[in-house]
């Protein structure tokens, strides 16, 4: 890992001291999940409620700059301004460096009509069914680690053999069994899971994100 990767960790461990114990647990997560982008995957996530917010956060931090700046590559920039002159310019100067991630919730046309026709515990399935590769990392949020329609999602995510990981609460439920990681936090109602659950993506966010485009 890149040495600001490990500051990170360790200034996470400081501030969240209750959540030390992970530590291990996100070192291998972060590594996978890099290991997969640079090898061209994609994140995706799906969770419920509050935990669907997550997933709309999670994914805007991994799209765009978070922590440091990513500024377009030398050789892309060069293209732009050679196919469209002062708009490939502008279109230089203002794209950002980008983690490709993908938010099930969003897809709210295709989530309500496979509810309807199909099953709708499966909805976040169908878009693992859909989406998922080898290559691919699956975040599945559930406060409780027993929401059926985020543990169906992991079965068929295995399945398509994207790396799992289940951010839960104290005991992880039915997705520790499942999950190929399981960041489960500290903490058993459903408020105060998400509240742990912010700072850990965060880091994982941060990390990952520098160790793809930081020095």
């Amino acid at each position: 890992m890149k040495k600001n990767t490990i500051f990170a960790i360790d200034q996470f461990v400081t501030r969240y001291p209750q959540m030390a114990f992970l530590r291990e647990k996100l070192e291998r997560v972060i590594v996978e999940m890099t290991n997969r982008v640079k090898a061209g995957g994609k994140i995706l996530v799906a969770g419920n409620g509050g935990s669907a917010a997550d997933c709309e956060h999670i994914v805007g931090e991994f799209l765009k700059e978070f922590y440091i700046k990513r500024p377009v590559p030398a050789d892309q920039r060069e293209a732009f301004v050679a196919a469209y002159g002062e708009e490939g310019k502008y279109l230089a100067d203002n794209l950002q460096g980008a983690i490709p991630a993908i938010s099930f919730i969003s897809h709210t046309g295709l989530m309500t009509a496979y509810a309807n026709d199909a099953a709708p515990d499966l909805c976040n399935a169908q878009e693992a069914y859909g989406y998922c590769t080898d290559k691919d990392v699956f975040i599945g949020l559930s406060t409780s680690g027993n929401s059926n329609n985020i543990y169906y999602a992991i079965l068929v995510a295995k399945m398509k053999g994207t790396y799992t990981v289940g951010l839960t609460g104290t005991t992880g439920g039915k997705m520790m069994a499942v999950c190929d990681e399981t960041i489960n936090v500290p903490e058993k109602e459903t408020f105060a899971v998400q509240e742990c659950h912010l700072p850990v993506y965060h880091l994982i966010c941060r990390a990952v994100e520098n160790e793809i485009f930081g020095e």
